[in-house]
């Protein structure tokens, strides 16, 4: 599982752990790593929202911190699935769009709500105790993870590529692992004081994978690399909303 953890690093962040192939395969074949990457990846984007900033420099400064450590790749997803989803026509058709360098109306607006979520997340966390406001990036990162997790156990794959070289081999019976590897998460949202925030947080991240997953199959036939990245960033989203919320709330 350590070599799997740096497969995992190595490819969802851009943290200097370090490229091999062994690690890539490691990772491939357990899907517990999503989730405990997200632990790792998480810790320099919460710290972030520790900083004692205004409330738009603290937002701006969360908006930095994942572009920072996780890179462009998964930002590049929710571009190429944009693109998709404002194209009439069959799955062939859609996939195709995605595979195309020329950026459309679609990933612009894609990639502008995923940025706007995220900063307006962070306004409302830069209100909040820090303790709170780090325990809520924390489980939005362990969140975003465990949605990938969740799409390749129980995803199909749209077709032959790197997508389906996650894919190929799991079923939902392997999605086990990553969830009790999530827990943690909402424990260390308890520990400050924000149980339901931490649960929340992991139930609206899992929550997307499975629109998303019903998404892909009815339109691009299945899941893809693109779909697993998109899926990274709205989940993150949304569980940062949903933590926000429910501490708002609650």
């Amino acid at each position: 599982m350590i070599r799997a953890l740096r497969g995992a690093l190595g490819f969802l962040s851009r943290l200097p752990v370090g490229h091999d192939e062994a690690a890539f395969d490691a990772f491939r074949e357990r899907p517990a790593a999503f989730p405990l990457a997200g632990y790792v990846v998480g810790l320099p984007i919460a710290a972030a929202v520790a900083l004692p900033l205004p409330a738009p420099t603290g937002a701006f400064a969360l908006v930095v911190a994942v572009v920072l450590v996780t890179g462009v790749n998964h930002a590049d997803g929710l571009a190429d699935l944009g693109d998709a989803a404002v194209v009439h026509g069959d799955p062939e058709r859609r996939r195709a769009v995605m595979t195309d360098t020329t950026v459309g109306v679609g990933a612009v607006l894609a990639l502008a709500v995923g940025l706007l979520g995220l900063a307006l997340a962070g306004l409302g966390l830069a209100v909040f105790p820090v303790g709170v406001a780090v325990a809520l990036v924390l489980a939005s990162e362990v969140g975003a993870k465990l949605a990938m997790a969740t799409l390749v156990c129980r995803g199909s794959p749209s077709h032959e590529g790197f997508g389906s070289s996650f894919l190929d081999g799991h079923d939902p019976s392997d999605l086990l692992l990553p969830a009790l590897a999530a827990l943690p998460a909402a424990g260390i949202a308890a520990l400050v004081d924000a149980p339901l925030s931490g649960v929340f947080a992991l139930l609206a991240a899992v929550a997307v994978a499975l629109g998303v997953q019903h998404w892909a199959d009815t339109h691009l036939g299945g899941v893809g690399g693109d779909v697993l990245g998109a899926t990274n960033d709205l989940a993150r989203v949304a569980a940062l909303h949903a933590g926000v919320v429910a501490w708002t709330l609650w």
